[in-house]
């Protein structure tokens, strides 16, 4: 396929070739899960021979895991405002958790690709990366876990940073586990209807992750104060 770009001659035409690859890569996600996302089709859109995206991401994985931690940005972003307007300080702390762990759950259930990301990362997005890539991606997934464990402090004093730590890790888990479940196959779906008896296994993502991030802070807290 033909390049419909010119060779980038500097730092600056190649960060605006890289940010067309990453745009057009988060442009597919609204429209197909990241297993459909191929490097072909991206090259395709993007107007890019699939070599040429290569110049700039070492893999299909590369560009997503970009991806993931730029929604992840955006997902902290949201999360400094909206847990200032969500959690009532002065309310008892079980009360506060349960806010934190709603709003937390929301903002994490209105952001679909973000999620769908998340759940593809530790099994496919980190298999097809270079030492390099996974340790930039490493670092700033560090830096970003404890921004956020130190936004769930801010309204969860009681916890100490340790804690607050493994709640964030164990909510990661959690969006990992539940996203997939919550999106079943054709198949799967096809037996929910046709054997209402078996739906009782299908859940709903918003309320289990809020329901899954409730239990562990609750139990956090109670160990806590115990």
């Amino acid at each position: 396929m033909a390049d419909t770009f010119q060779r980038a001659r500097s730092e600056e035409q190649r960060a605006v070739r890289r940010r067309a690859i990453l745009d057009t890569a988060g442009a597919m996600l609204g429209q197909m899960p990241v297993a459909q996302l191929s490097l072909n089709e991206l090259s395709r859109r993007v107007g890019l021979a699939k070599s040429n995206v290569l110049r700039y991401f070492e893999s299909r994985e590369a560009v997503l895991l970009e991806l993931l931690a730029g929604a992840t940005e955006e997902l902290l972003d949201h999360l400094d405002a909206a847990l200032s307007e969500a959690v009532d300080a002065g309310a008892p702390v079980f009360e506060r958790a349960d806010q934190v762990a709603a709003t937390m759950a929301g903002a994490l259930a209105d952001r679909p690709v973000l999620c769908d990301l998340i759940s593809a990362q530790a099994a496919v997005l980190e298999r097809n990366v270079s030492t390099q890539v996974a340790t930039e991606y490493k670092r700033a997934s560090v830096t970003q876990a404890f921004t956020l464990a130190h936004q769930v402090r801010r309204h969860l004093p009681e916890l100490d940073e340790r804690d607050s730590v493994r709640f964030v890790a164990g909510a990661l888990m959690m969006v990992m586990a539940a996203w997939p479940h919550a999106h079943p196959s054709a198949a799967v779906l096809a037996v929910y209807e046709s054997e209402p008896e078996l739906a009782v296994l299908r859940v709903d993502f918003r309320t289990t992750l809020r329901e899954s991030l409730e239990i562990q802070l609750s139990g956090l807290l109670a160990r806590a104060s115990g």
